[in-house]
């Protein structure tokens, strides 16, 4: 019967969106969509939540069953994905993403896309030209911490602490900690060989 209740609300969820998903082209018009995404991610609870899930069906690449998007988070750029099962907490900012099955994302989680998004010409100037934007992966089952900053891939069932800018590829089932994230598992083998000597 909740399975039941629950695709009823996402049906009804869908149709309220999709006048906003067809002025944004399904994504196409990238100013439409981020204008209607984040209007959407001011609107609080679950209700909220069925509400930009369904809206992301209909503009980003892909979008998994079972999704829950916190309020106050939404994805600056419509080329991304979301795996089945995935929970975003609130006020995240996600760019050009895929992010896998079953992962956590905490409460201001931020998914640059990539490092090189803005440049200086010959004189200092902040220019678009000579920007670049890399599709970040976040594999399945991954812990993201809050606060985090992403701007490198991160393999299955990694573990993100709190807080961490993750600058370099993580890579599967790593636990990072600090600014910038180091491997908490390599950090506390050489604590313990330097308490051993």
């Amino acid at each position: 019967m909740r399975s039941f209740a629950k695709a009823i609300v996402s049906a009804i969820a869908r149709v309220v969106v999709l006048p906003a998903a067809c002025l944004a082209g399904f994504g196409r018009y990238h100013e439409a969509y981020v204008s209607f995404a984040q209007a959407l991610a001011f609107l609080p609870g679950r209700l909220g939540s069925h509400l930009r899930v369904a809206y992301y069906r209909f503009t980003l690449d892909r979008v998994g069953p079972d999704c829950e998007i916190s309020v106050g988070s939404y994805f600056a750029h419509a080329g991304a994905s979301i795996g089945p099962k995935v929970g975003i907490g609130a006020y995240c900012v996600l760019g050009y993403v895929d992010i896998g099955q079953g992962s956590l994302l905490g409460s201001g989680v931020q998914v640059l896309s990539g490092v090189k998004q803005h440049s200086r010409d010959a004189s200092g100037v902040l220019t678009d030209e000579g920007r670049s934007f890399r599709r970040i992966s976040i594999g399945p089952h991954c812990w993201i911490g809050a606060g985090a900053i992403i701007t490198a891939d991160v393999g299955a069932k990694a573990t993100i602490a709190p807080g961490c800018v993750v600058l370099q590829e993580v890579p599967e089932g790593a636990s990072l900690f600090g600014n910038p994230a180091r491997d908490f598992s390599v950090q506390s083998k050489l604590m313990i060989r330097k308490t051993e000597q």
